[in-house]
């Protein structure tokens, strides 16, 4: 500005001046062309005032320098100093003014600004289009997002941004009703057209008028609906269907049935209902884990899907129950036979994580209208079923019948019994004493739970200790009974153990190790008198919660012994570290052991073995017989219980019998004998050439009960005519005075009709014609 502006008016001030002070120019018009010089830089630089001033102080000030009088300086340099103050004065006014048209301008942009970069940010975008619908405006992220040119798409129709073959609301307006009928709308939903990607936009669009009320157009805006939709549809599949295996979920399968049962055709409402449950599904999530339990699952889901196919619609309830309902009419021996594919198919074997698995299932059955016509009453019969499947053995299926409800009725019953059982202390222990072979004295007793229901008498209890598992009492019967034992032992002599079974419930329980040394403190006995039963399933669950129960139940100081060994799914591998200090034989390898063929034996001699290796002693259960004492004897059992010394007592018989002394005898039959049917027939018997005439009592597989023989040797061998075709050579085991007991050469065969074959049917015998010869 100083060359440009300063400099000029600078020169032009010093030639007018010196013209004017040392040349031939007049004053008045040196004057007078300094003043025209000052107007026009004035004119020139406009609102510039700073510049203005300093071009008319130079201008002047090189007047009065030329000039030289005292006056001349003294006058410019006031009027120098004036212009100075007035042009700060004037620039800080000039500089509110800049910001307050600046604000100003901001002010009046600021909207437009905003909607600029809520356009460049992709947020959101908007259109305009004429009163024809062809687009006038529209913002450059839609024509990126369709892979056009804004400049394309200019004059083009509106609804061509859009796939609205995609509109599939019912009963709702859509956007061509509303740009059809002129009316505003918010919130419409729509697909864009472009095929490459999947891209949903919210668009609100209202009518524009002119002043006369001429329709010009449409303007809106619109906004990304692309993810909001994809997790609206996630949270619609998830509220529909099962997340890990796909099938339809409990609401829609739900839905599925009451859509079927409020059909407006009577005969469209027939439906069956299929309930199904896994069969040893647990084992398989506590072995090998979760996502095994998982993967196993959505196999499942496959096989059930294949099986029944178009018939019928599979979903999952939850866990491991599945669904399945089948509409239409079907018959009861489709319906079976579906179900059982069913379970042939699920109960193939799988590979999960490079292990054969094998589960089962059972089904519980209800069909529309017969067990029900609304979906609470079949889905509440179809679970009766299941249970009663369930309870038939699993791996089956079973129809819906009106005495599951009483059988359900009887079970709630008896739950409130025994709630009340508990409550009034109507529970009993009974106590079976544990004899030691080699001493045969009794060393302990093992504390058995009894009831006895006010109307049904003594209960078994295989038949309440499952509702008390199923309700959750168990918890409170287990505890019931630690106390009361370890009270009991209390007033018995101090050499005398007593063993308690603890359920697999029980056992997860993380208080059990401070109920077991509470009720020990409280009792005042010695740890060790008290020895806890636990069955190898509390291995299926998690191995560092069992290790540190089993850590802290023998920090006590309490025995421990191994129930029901064999009979579970468990591997031999627990033993290494589970600190057992005693291994229980099961009933059912001592019951058989002594009969021809049976491996028995040689299972129970393999457990006392592995016993004595690891330090454990041996407890043979359910030995009724003297035979039976022998052979657990024989094969090394350290401990026996059973009728063979005596049955379960009540406390105060346990302590009558301890009173008299610890001396146990065997007392019982010599053998077990095969069951027998009562009957009276009459037979021949033939011995050396003689024949007799007798009666048979009663007959079994192996024997017979005979009169009619009076004091007959025992050894006698006879020939029997059982009937007019078969004859059995039998010999006398025992005899009292005109009966007899005879053991058959070769047992009997069982026929169809479960008698045996030689009575209810023809049999070739070698020995037939005796019956005849003597006839």
């Amino acid at each position: 500005m100083g060359f440009a502006v300063i400099a000029p008016i600078g020169l032009a001030s010093l030639a007018f001046s010196n013209w004017m002070v040392n040349g031939s120019l007049d004053y008045h018009w040196g004057a007078a062309s300094l003043i025209s010089l000052t107007a026009l830089t004035t004119a020139l630089l406009g609102n510039r005032i700073v510049l203005i001033f300093t071009a008319q102080a130079v201008c002047w000030s090189i007047y009065a320098l030329i000039e030289g009088t005292a006056y001349a300086v003294g006058a410019t340099s006031a009027a120098v100093l004036v212009l100075v103050l007035v042009s700060r004065y004037q620039a800080r006014i000039n500089k509110a003014e800049a910001e307050r048209q600046a604000a100003l301008e901001r002010r009046q942009t600021r909207a437009e600004d905003i909607l600029r970069d809520y356009e460049e940010t992709g947020q959101g975008w908007f259109w305009e289009t004429d009163r024809r619908g062809q687009i006038i405006y529209l913002s450059d992220s839609v024509a990126r997002s369709l892979n056009r040119e804004k400049a394309e798409l200019d004059g083009r129709p509106f609804v061509e941004l859009f796939d609205l073959a995609c509109d599939s609301r019912e009963g709702e307006r859509t956007l061509l009703f509303h740009l059809s009928a002129r009316s505003a709308f918010t919130e419409l939903a729509v697909r864009s057209s472009n095929p490459d990607e999947e891209r949903w936009w919210s668009i609100n669009g209202r009518p524009i008028f002119d002043e006369y009320h001429n329709f010009c157009g449409f303007r809106g805006s619109g906004t990304d609906l692309t993810e909001k939709k994809r997790s609206a549809d996630q949270a619609s599949r998830l509220a529909r269907f099962d997340s890990l295996t796909g099938l339809a979920n409990r609401f829609q399968m739900s839905q599925s049935l009451e859509k079927i049962l409020a059909n407006p055709l009577e005969m469209q409402r027939e439906c069956a209902v299929f309930l199904l449950d896994l069969d040893r599904f647990k084992h398989v999530n506590d072995t090998l884990g979760h996502p095994a339990g998982d993967a196993l699952l959505r196999q499942v889901a496959q096989r059930l899907e294949r099986t029944v196919g178009r018939s019928g619609r599979v979903g999952r309830l939850g866990g491991d129950e599945f669904q399945v309902i089948v509409p239409g009419r079907i018959d009861r021996a489709q319906v079976s036979a579906l179900a059982k594919d069913i379970i042939t198919a699920i109960s193939q074997p799988y590979s999960i994580e490079g292990h054969r698995v094998v589960i089962g299932v059972s089904v519980g059955i209800a069909i529309s209208p017969d067990d029900g016509t609304t979906n609470e009453a079949l889905i509440r019969n179809a679970d009766l079923a299941l249970y009663a499947a369930k309870d038939g053995g699993r791996g089956r299926h079973h129809f819906y019948a009106p005495d599951l409800h009483a059988d359900a009725e009887e079970r709630s019953k008896l739950e409130r019994d025994l709630r009340d059982a508990i409550a009034e202390g109507n529970l009993e222990l009974h106590y079976q004493p544990v004899v030691h072979i080699a001493t045969e004295k009794i060393v302990g007793f093992e504390a058995l739970l009894r009831w006895h229901h006010p109307a049904h008498g003594w209960m078994s209890p295989a038949k309440f200790i499952p509702i008390a598992e199923e309700s959750g009492l168990i918890g409170a019967i287990g505890e019931w009974a630690i106390r009361t034992a370890c009270q009991d032992l209390a007033r018995w002599p101090h050499d005398v153990r007593c063993a308690v079974n603890v359920s697999t419930l029980q056992f997860k329980n993380p208080e059990l190790p401070f109920i077991v040394e509470d009720a020990i403190d409280s009792a005042g006995i010695h740890p060790g008198r008290l020895e806890l039963e636990i069955t190898e399933s509390v291995f299926l669950t998690d191995d560092e919660g069992t290790d540190a129960m089993f850590a802290a139940l023998k920090q006590i100081g309490v025995r421990l012994a191994l129930d029901d060994f064999g009979t579970g799914y468990s591997s031999l591998g627990y033993l290494k570290k589970a600190p057992f200090d005693k291994i229980k034989i099961d009933r059912s390898f001592v019951q058989g052991a002594t009969e021809r063929g049976s491996k028995n034996g040689a299972i129970i001699a393999s457990i006392t073995s592995l016993a004595q290796a690891l330090g454990m002693d041996t407890t043979a259960e359910g030995v009724e017989t003297l035979d039976e004492l022998d052979l657990v004897r024989m094969f090394g059992c350290s401990h026996v219980q059973g009728y063979i010394y005596d049955q379960p007592l009540d406390v105060v018989t346990a302590s009558s019998r301890l009173a008299t002394g610890f001396d146990a005898v065997a007392k019982g039959p010599r053998s077990a004998r095969a069951a027998r049917h009562s009957m009276l027939r009459r037979v021949i018997l033939e011995h050396q050439g003689q024949f007799y005439n007798g009666t048979i009592r009663n007959i079994s597989q192996t024997g017979a009960l005979v009169e009619g023989l009076w004091n007959v040797p025992v050894g006698t061998i006879f020939s029997i005519a059982l009937s007019d075709s078969v004859s059995m050579t039998a010999t006398t085991r025992w005899s009292s005075e005109d009966r007899m007991g005879v053991e058959f050469a070769v047992p009997l065969v069982r026929g169809s009709s479960g008698m045996f074959a030689a009575l209810d049917g023809p049999a070739a015998s070698s020995e037939s014609h005796l019956l005849r010869r003597t006839a």
